[in-house]
């Protein structure tokens, strides 16, 4: 069996996360489906999903660490080509990726006591995002 179903954020841009974990497991428990894998997949090249104890110490680092190992610069590529300031944003997605695959155990998202699951915006302006779940499993 196979149930999809999407999320919509509004987000403020450049460093922005949210917490994704009770929305997906909502979805899972409408999918109906006891033992799968919950597939979590973030629309667009500027923003990134994975899992992270989600705390406000590691929300501030997470960001912070991204832009340590790719500041905002002029002199990607991107950068030159566009001029939209947003070079270092798709880099710092690539980096970090675009989706997640969570498993699921009698109809519940195996995480540990410290996983959440979080979307991140790496871009830098403030944008509605899709992330599309799809649930496979019986």
């Amino acid at each position: 069996m196979v149930h999809q179903d999407n999320i919509t954020l509004q987000t403020t841009g450049h460093r922005q996360m949210h917490d994704l974990t009770g929305d997906v497991a909502r979805i899972v428990e409408r999918s109906g489906i006891r033992t799968g894998v919950a597939q979590v997949f973030s629309v667009g090249s500027t923003s990134a999903i994975s899992v992270v104890e989600f705390e406000p110490g590691l929300v501030r680092d997470v960001p912070e660490m991204l832009d340590r190992l790719i500041p905002p610069s002029l002199d990607y590529g991107h950068e030159q080509a566009w001029h939209d300031g947003n070079g270092h944003s798709h880099l710092q997605a690539t980096l970090m990726g675009p989706s997640l695959a969570v498993p699921i155990s009698e109809g519940q998202l195996v995480l540990g006591t410290w996983q959440q699951i979080f979307h991140l915006d790496c871009d830098v302006r403030a944008r509605e995002r899709r992330v599309v779940v799809t649930v496979l499993g019986e």
